[in-house]
């Protein structure tokens, strides 16, 4: 299993953050796919006739994309030969959605498919979601 990196180390714990963006290298083609993965996801279950939400930890250590063309070349030539990298650690689903789009467009990943495996982009945010970037800002 190849680690996750994040600013050239290993990264095991999610912490506070819900969920990253990241970009998964094919070291012999040079290929790349960026994408984004949560930490978490919420469960709910009956109890007392009642639903209740609890937060459960996500493949996320496993996770390889969810891009078909990529998930094949990885059985193909093997884990080994590739390298995820962490760019963007999120405090909320809205800042992750919100950066995985922004770097696939200004990465223009669906302008050539020698280099990027990215073959769709999709994005529904708003700006509400985004306002831990934009306090940031402000």
């Amino acid at each position: 299993m190849t680690d996750w990196l994040y600013n050239g180390e290993p990264y095991y714990e999610p912490g506070e953050y819900y969920g990253f963006v990241y970009i998964i290298e094919n070291l012999l083609s040079g290929r790349k796919y960026i994408g984004k993965k949560f930490f978490w996801s919420i469960k709910r279950k009956q109890v007392n006739k009642k639903r209740k939400s609890y937060k459960v930890e996500s493949d996320w250590k496993t996770y390889w994309s969810s891009s078909d063309e990529l998930k094949a070349d990885i059985a193909a030539i093997g884990e080994h030969n590739f390298k995820r990298t962490i760019i963007h650690l999120c405090p909320s689903k809205g800042v992750t959605n919100y950066l995985e789009a922004k770097e696939q467009m200004v990465r223009a990943v669906l302008e050539n498919s020698t280099l990027w495996y990215n073959s769709w982009i999709q994005c529904k945010v708003n700006k509400s979601h985004i306002r831990p970037l934009r306090e940031r800002v402000e």
